[in-house]
């Protein structure tokens, strides 16, 4: 099985929608969507209009239509960044604060730490985010078991199966920390994804029924290098290296 997260393009956080940039960057994705085995394909996407603006290319040029669920929003649980007063996103901290807390790098400790405990709504959403990703997984014919997988429908799914999110960043980084059990706090503060870029995780089952998540792809922009399309810092704090 597959899972493909795809970030919405550059952003209009005003409006809700797309720079102009953003939709060429989304047309340009709608090219490489186009090319996929669809018929094997589910679709989602976050409630907020520039993923769906984004998602809307791809989908009306192959006939498909997305589920929308509200728990694919962005990860916008908003709290005091203690460094510099700022009221934000649970992220972006900065690293002489961060990283001289051990919790924040261990994948059930980082719930214990005083910063992400100061608003009583991040947790229960970070569990509402697990629970909703099982879900969809276990109609694919995955079952959660501990800390790994365990296929219970061969007749109703298939290892070649393919769900693809179009999403954010931040809501990413948690199903990725619950998909490949590590601290969402490192991946929030230690991985960029660029808009419209596509971050691909497969199944290895190698023993009968049993499966877990890899990491194959990290932030894909091969579309916009390939239509000439330079890749968007929106969210980064330092140089990218763009080609």
């Amino acid at each position: 099985m597959q899972i493909i997260f795809i970030r919405h393009g550059d952003p209009d956080y005003q409006n809700d929608g797309l720079t102009a940039k953003g939709v060429r960057e989304a047309k340009l994705l709608s090219e490489r969507v186009a090319k996929w085995p669809s018929e094997r394909i589910d679709y989602y996407c976050s409630p907020l209009g520039r993923a769906r603006q984004t998602a809307s290319y791809s989908l009306g040029r192959i006939g498909r239509e997305a589920v929308t669920y509200e728990w694919l929003k962005e990860f916008s649980y908003y709290i005091e960044d203690p460094t510099t007063g700022r009221i934000g996103v649970p992220w972006d901290f900065m690293p002489e604060y961060w990283t001289e807390i051990p919790q924040m790098y261990d994948r059930e400790e980082w719930k214990n730490t005083e910063i992400y405990r100061s608003n009583p709504e991040l947790l229960p959403a970070y569990q509402e985010v697990c629970d909703g990703l099982d879900g969809i997984l276990a109609e694919h014919g995955l079952q959660r078991h501990h800390n790994y997988y365990i296929r219970t429908a061969q007749n109703s799914a298939d290892a070649r199966d393919t769900v693809v999110f179009f999403c954010h960043l931040g809501i990413t980084c948690v199903m990725l920390s619950h998909l490949l059990g590590m601290s969402p706090a490192l991946l929030f503060h230690s991985l960029y994804l660029a808009p419209t870029s596509l971050t691909i995780l497969y199944t290895e089952e190698r023993m009968h029924d049993i499966a877990a998540f890899r990491a194959q792809v990290i932030g894909d922009t091969t579309h916009l290098s390939t239509g000439a399309e330079p890749i968007s810092a929106m969210g980064a704090f330092g140089d990218l290296w763009l080609e």
